[in-house]
């Protein structure tokens, strides 16, 4: 199932998904599980929900991946027809300096770079030490403009979505580098398990709901339109790695803290169990900056039992790399989880 995982993955990253605007990719999603036999209900909010009737219709379990990504909004048309970027997600602007982009207008689509406007050594003294910020930085278009009006009559204006090119690279010793990869590992990995559910008859102890949230980034992805039935709630995101992380990216990484506070106990415990007894290679972590789908279904109050796995993916928010390895693990604790029994 790995490989087939990771071609998934490469396929979602090309499909760009800022958060606000991941109508395509929902779309796409919707007709990947159709073939299946899915039925898909798509949010008021633009998630998409996919239940599958367990053998146990009393108690239910919710499983989440988000499908939106970081990305930028034009905020103003610079004189020189160069776009100030307004960020969406967390993350800082030294992170996407010199990246490819594309700029989403009403018309169509226009490529461009995002730059320092001191980027020439050869013209501005403080190339090197002027302040990465929503000031100095700019978008480049790949368009014969000079001022604000040129621009304006591409049809470009302010509020119009901006994403980055992932650059998704997968070497022959199994490393997958991309941007995105928070959180489209995940996502391939939840339509893996829902195509082998179909595909191989597999009867689920629980009634589950799959949810593809599409506002995680910004706080709120998965925080709705969970079932009174539901008892148990898994996030399934990225891993967060670093100074003090234990996290890696050669297992799942299983969530104890993150800044929203303690992941449920007992079901981390379980999750723990089910890694020792399959052998599953995984580790458990605090990420001190971060906060999962999982967290804001909290924070809303849904009365569910609540955890957090994924992935380990390095330089988070940045240009991202994990390796199959991790992706493996990761898919068979999911599976060994959705089939084992609830806690009491």
């Amino acid at each position: 199932m790995n490989e087939k995982t990771i071609q998934l993955v490469e396929k979602l990253t090309t499909i760009p998904s800022p958060t606000g605007n991941t109508y395509e990719i929902i779309s796409f999603i919707q007709n990947y599980l159709n073939q299946f036999g899915y039925e898909t209900t798509k949010t008021n909010k633009g998630g998409l929900m996919i239940t599958v009737k367990g053998a146990n219709h009393q108690k239910h379990r919710f499983v989440t991946a988000h499908v939106d990504t970081l990305g930028a909004m034009v905020r103003a048309i610079k004189p020189n027809g160069r776009l100030k970027l307004d960020l969406i997600g967390g993350f800082r602007f030294n992170a996407i300096e010199g990246e490819y982009c594309t700029v989403h207008t009403a018309n169509g689509k226009i490529s461009g770079t995002i730059l320092m406007h001191q980027t020439s050594v050869h013209v501005y003294k403080d190339a090197g030490t002027a302040e990465r910020n929503q000031e100095n930085m700019e978008v480049r278009l790949d368009e014969k403009v000079q001022t604000k009006e040129e621009t304006q009559s591409l049809g470009v204006s302010v509020g119009d979505f901006i994403s980055f090119d992932p650059r998704t690279e997968i070497t022959t010793n199994g490393f997958i580098k991309s941007r995105h990869l928070d959180d489209k590992v995940s996502v391939a990995i939840l339509l893996q398990c829902l195509k082998k559910i179909k595909t191989e008859k597999v009867v689920l102890p629980y009634t589950t709901h799959f949810y593809i949230s599409n506002n995680e980034e910004i706080g709120y992805g998965g925080n709705s339109n969970i079932s009174d039935k539901v008892v148990e709630y898994l996030a399934v995101d990225m891993g967060a790695m670093g100074d003090d992380q234990q996290t890696d990216e050669y297992s799942v990484s299983i969530c104890v803290k993150d800044g929203s506070g303690p992941y449920h106990y007992e079901l981390r415990k379980k999750l723990t169990a089910l890694c020792e007894d399959n052998h599953i290679p995984y580790q458990l972590d605090i990420y001190p900056f971060y906060g999962s789908d999982a967290s804001a279904a909290m924070k809303a109050g849904a009365d569910v039992r609540h955890a957090l796995v994924g992935a380990g993916i390095e330089a988070s928010h940045a240009y991202e790399r994990t390796h199959e390895e991790s992706i493996t693990a990761t898919e068979q604790l999911i599976e060994q989880y959705l089939l084992s029994e609830m806690l009491d």
